[in-house]
């Protein structure tokens, strides 16, 4: 049954719907003014857009290159041999040299680690290198210092660090993303952080994506208008806007406690002794993220199926389609370009996230590298909030290399789920 619509109202004179040419004109001017004034408006929005993005990259870049003293505990000219500098020598002769200087508790350690004729020539120069040599950083400065500065921070460094010299270096080289964690900064990596990431946003996107989706599909496609159904969908529209330490508290009491025997994988057999069992693991963090996005991907998946033309899914019924034909082999595929996008930006918040991951107990510092689900972890967000808190300079170096890193890993990541929804798209 149609409504009922009101009769439009009587026009005593239809000489009051005509403009004459001066109020036509005046009309016109002020629409073209509006506009403009609004495109003005955007114009601006995009500027301060770029204009914070490049600070910011410019900020990250400027900690990230420039000079550093730096001082050596012993010199490597001081210990060549007849001549032959360290880089040239044999591993014996390395071998050596590191039984001479070194305490022999240290010495034992290493042996006991790994023995010193198993070990290559690289591996015992490094080793030479971090604790005969002992290279340290004493001084450092920005990209745009020394630029700017450059016979001031020589005439500063040949007065207060005299044995020391001075280099112009870049922190992000193949040795950072190599090296795990270390207390001295020279040394110092983010392999451990970089693996502990994919590792933790792989599980958040096995569990948010399918569950996200199934929700959408069902809410739009399957739930009437009860009010049991409106109840979920203003609840999951709240939960999108709950704080993320809120998700780490929820994350806590759940899966690292409530539900420890799983992820700390004490019930699949991972842990010999039952009452060293911890779920601060990587499942517990992939999962609290999940929770985080699942709301996000719900809403955009909602919205991305909302937008399939309704002809499409008459079309299936009347060529005798059933509701789930017509949801898996038109519906789903129409809207998966737009369920990646939000997919997309969810798991970018995901990557950066920091609070929910200090709540569940991600490790500040942690030199070995995750195996598997149930291990212990640090993901990159972490690793910069541990060096930037560190008083000396250098850290915070190494954490604007580290946010470099971050960057490049989430558009690799985001490139990918581009490629990989426009694939889709064009089989539409």
């Amino acid at each position: 049954m149609s409504g009922h619509h009101p009769d439009p109202p009587e026009i005593e004179n239809e000489s009051d719907l005509v403009l004459n040419g001066d109020e036509f004109a005046y009309e016109i001017g002020k629409r073209h003014r509006i506009g403009a004034l609004w495109r003005v408006v955007f114009q601006v929005s995009i500027i301060v857009g770029i204009v914070a993005l490049s600070a910011l990259l410019i900020n990250v870049i400027n900690s990230n290159i420039g000079y550093a003293a730096f001082e050596y505990g012993i010199s490597p000219d001081s210990l060549a041999l007849n001549g032959v500098p360290l880089e040239e020598l044999s591993r014996d002769q390395l071998a050596d040299i590191f039984k001479t200087n070194v305490s022999k508790g240290l010495y034992r350690r290493y042996e006991s680690e790994m023995p010193y004729n198993e070990r290559t020539q690289e591996e015992m120069l490094k080793l030479v290198y971090e604790r005969v040599v002992k290279m340290e950083v004493v001084k450092t400065w920005t990209f745009f210092e020394s630029i700017l500065k450059k016979d001031e921070i020589e005439n500063l460094r040949a007065e207060k660090y005299p044995d020391s010299f001075l280099e112009f270096t870049s922190w992000l080289d193949a040795s950072f993303i190599q090296n795990p964690q270390s207390s001295n900064p020279l040394r110092a990596g983010v392999r451990t952080a970089i693996l502990g990431s994919l590792w933790v946003i792989a599980i958040t996107i096995l569990f948010a994506f399918p569950v996200g989706v199934g929700a959408a599909i069902y809410l739009e496609e399957y739930a009437g208008d009860s009010w049991i159904n409106r109840v979920i969908q203003t609840n999951i529209n709240n939960l999108a806007g709950v704080p993320s330490i809120i998700y780490g508290m929820l994350g806590l009491a759940i899966f690292v406690r409530a539900l420890e025997p799983i992820t700390s994988g004490a019930i699949f057999g991972y842990v010999d002794d039952l009452t060293t069992a911890n779920g601060r693991t990587i499942l517990s963090a992939g999962l609290t993220l999940g929770l985080l996005v699942l709301p996000l991907i719900i809403i955009n998946a909602q919205e991305a199926i909302k937008a399939v033309p309704n002809s499409l899914r008459q079309a299936s019924y009347g060529l005798g389609a059933t509701k789930w034909e017509t949801v898996w082999s038109h519906v789903l595929p129409s809207a998966l370009p737009g369920i990646l996008t939000g997919t997309i930006l969810s798991i970018s918040r995901a990557l950066g996230e920091t609070a929910p991951l200090v709540v569940i107990g991600a490790s500040t510092f942690i030199t070995f590298d995750p195996d598997g689900p149930f291990s212990k972890f640090t993901t990159l967000p972490i690793q910069i909030w541990q060096w930037t808190a560190r008083p000396q300079a250098e850290f915070r170096n190494i954490a604007a290399a580290a946010i470099i890193t971050l960057l490049i890993i989430l558009l690799t990541l985001n490139a990918a789920a581009v490629l990989l929804r426009n694939r889709y798209r064009q089989q539409l």
